[in-house]
């Protein structure tokens, strides 16, 4: 990036730099994420409030996806998605990881038959039978 953020006179908070990296739309979904959990800073859950510090390592969870990424800069304001790109770099291990978990779930949808058409009010009926009696 063109401009690094000075450490010691602006504080930059982990939810503003997710944000910044466009790993979420906004900051309170950022925020959401990291209070439940989904945020992983150096191996251990954290705080919205966690000042992030450049060669550190993040696990986030999105949808299906675990992504590491290791913090190469520091940036508050939100820019394109190749800018947003410099901000840090996913590890080797982690993109093997996603496209291997990506791969068996396309193959174990396409092992699933999907029906021919919607079930009838009766078979519909049975399903409900069937779920709710363990039959």
């Amino acid at each position: 990036m063109s401009k690094q953020i000075n450490q010691t006179t602006e504080k930059l908070r982990l939810d503003k730099w997710l944000w910044a990296a466009r790993f979420f739309k906004t900051r309170a979904l950022a925020k959401a994420a990291i209070e439940g959990g989904k945020v992983h800073y150096n191996g251990n859950r954290t705080k919205p409030s966690k000042e992030p510090i450049v060669g550190d390592t993040l696990t986030i969870r999105q949808g299906w996806d675990d992504k590491t990424v290791v913090i190469t800069d520091l940036s508050q304001q939100r820019r394109g998605a190749s800018e947003a790109q410099q901000l840090y770099y996913e590890t080797e291990e982690s993109i093997k990881l996603r496209e291997k978990r990506a791969f068996d779930r396309k193959a174990n949808n396409a092992s699933q038959i999907a029906p021919d058409s919607r079930p009838t009010k009766k078979q519909r009926r049975d399903i409900r039978k069937l779920k709710d009696h363990g039959a």
